[in-house]
């Protein structure tokens, strides 16, 4: 892959994320106990509390050891937790691509690297088993969004394998095509699609055309609504939306939008100090 892309192939990546990121709201109306545990889940690791977070996510897969969603929900308190301790996503902030490019490559912790691998192999083995029933499950349809992109970012942010996370990503945006087409107001699915197609409509055209041919197209404004819409609507994603948009004003040089965005995740997020870090830097001009 040539230098000049691999900017556009990280970033497209977080927007697959982490987290870090993609739950559908999968469980019936008539368990909230299921809603109610994941969205606690959810949100002690947008506030750095993995050990928590990471019994919350068992307890919920004894309870539906039969659903793919508990082990995707695992791997992805798994990877957050290896992205704050390489300072992933601080390094997404980075405005200058090409000093990202040029950092240290992480050490990622092999036994969290297993683990991953473990929790999306039950995910996926899950949620294919349903989708051989039920093509339009919508649990199963989410758990393979998301262990994709969580496949793409742990490729291309840890290991630096551009070209396998490229595939990966591709593979998330179709599984949240097929996601949307079952259920149009799953807006935390338009993160898989929003930021991609944020990055990519903002690379010079040749870019885009080549990675266009790759299977993954691009529309700037596009990426930025649905990037909102998931901000505003979002019930598991809305705060890693609002991570992505302060990322995608940063790179447009929006400073002021992108402290805003800032303010509302460290008031909302208090033990997480990312986000009062990156007020501090935008503050000193750097």
């Amino acid at each position: 892959m040539k230098a000049s892309m691999r900017p556009v192939v990280q970033a497209v990546l977080t927007g697959a994320l982490c987290l870090a990121t993609l739950l559908v709201p999968a469980a019936a109306a008539d368990a909230p106990v299921i809603h109610t545990s994941l969205d606690q889940g959810f949100r002690l690791l947008y506030n750095l509390d993995f050990d928590q977070a990471h019994q919350v996510f068992l307890s919920w897969q004894r309870e539906h050891p039969q659903d793919p969603v508990g082990p995707t929900a695992e791997a992805a308190g798994i990877l957050f937790s290896e992205f704050h301790r390489l300072g992933v996503l601080e390094a997404q902030f980075y405005e200058n691509d090409k000093k990202f490019l040029n950092r240290d490559r992480p050490d990622p912790d092999s036994g969290a690297r297993d683990r991953f691998n473990a929790a999306l192999a039950r995910a996926q083995t899950a949620a294919n088993a349903r989708l051989a029933t039920s093509p339009q499950d919508r649990d199963a349809l989410f758990a393979m969004t998301l262990s994709s992109g969580l496949q793409a970012d742990y490729a291309a942010l840890i290991e630096k394998r551009n070209m396998s996370s490229l595939r990966y990503t591709r593979d998330a945006n179709d599984w949240a095509d097929k996601l949307l087409a079952v259920d149009p107001d799953c807006y935390d699915a338009r993160v898989a699609t929003g930021f991609s197609k944020y990055i990519i409509g903002s690379m010079a055209a040749p870019l885009r055309w080549v990675l266009r041919l790759g299977g993954v197209s691009g529309d700037k404004k596009q990426g930025i609504v649905e990037l909102q819409m998931t901000a505003d609507h979002g019930r598991y994603l809305g705060p890693f939306a609002r991570i992505l948009l302060a990322i995608a004003y940063v790179r447009d040089k929006d400073n002021a939008r992108a402290r805003g965005v800032l303010a509302t995740l460290r008031d909302e997020f208090p033990k997480n100090p990312l986000f009062a870090r990156e007020i501090a830097r935008l503050d000193a001009g750097h």
